[in-house]
């Protein structure tokens, strides 16, 4: 009976695992990127300034460029609910589904206090019209050393944040964006 019991039991299990499918192959990631939406930080400070910001759009990813005249700059860049400027608190509005708070540990002026970087325009950094990702680039200031630009998102996507030396003794804060997951 202990025998039949077996070979029953054995007979279901294999029926088992012939029907039921296993676990799902795993779908690759978009352009085989896996970067994540946590917050990304690096706590370097520099006293050197901002000169410029920038945008370009690649296959698979938009990019935010913050050029710095010195090294070492450090960043804090995260998903925020709705983004301030520094010192005042004041809202300012993005497009997009989605806010990224970009704080460069670096501020906009030099150490006399003469402004390095200017916007032109607060509301428009820079311009990102058909960006598949990429919906508003927004000033939020500078205070206490370091400087706030705002970036509206179409949704909460994939992002890497990381530096790049040059050109010559300057350095780069590069924010990318993934286009999907």
């Amino acid at each position: 009976m202990r025998r039949i019991f077996v070979l029953i039991a054995s007979v279901a299990t294999l029926i088992g695992l012939w029907i039921i499918p296993g676990p799902a192959a795993a779908t690759p990631s978009y352009c085989g990127l896996v970067w994540g939406s946590l917050d990304k930080t690096s706590p370097a400070m520099t006293a050197a300034p901002i000169t410029g910001i920038r945008s370009g759009q690649h296959e698979c990813f938009d990019r935010l460029v913050v050029d710095v005249a010195g090294s070492g700059a450090g960043y804090r860049v995260g998903y925020v609910d709705a983004m301030t400027l520094d010192g005042s608190g004041k809202l300012v509005p993005l497009r997009g589904g989605a806010v990224l708070n970009v704080v460069i540990l670096a501020p906009a002026h030099n150490d006399a206090g003469q402004e390095t970087f200017r916007p032109g325009n607060r509301n428009e950094l820079v311009d990102v019209a058909g960006y598949q990702t990429f919906r508003q680039v927004a000033w939020g200031g500078t205070f206490e050393g370091q400087t706030t630009v705002g970036l509206g998102v179409r949704a909460r996507l994939p992002m890497r944040v990381f530096t790049l030396d040059g050109p010559g003794g300057g350095s780069r804060v590069v924010v990318d964006v993934a286009h999907f997951w």
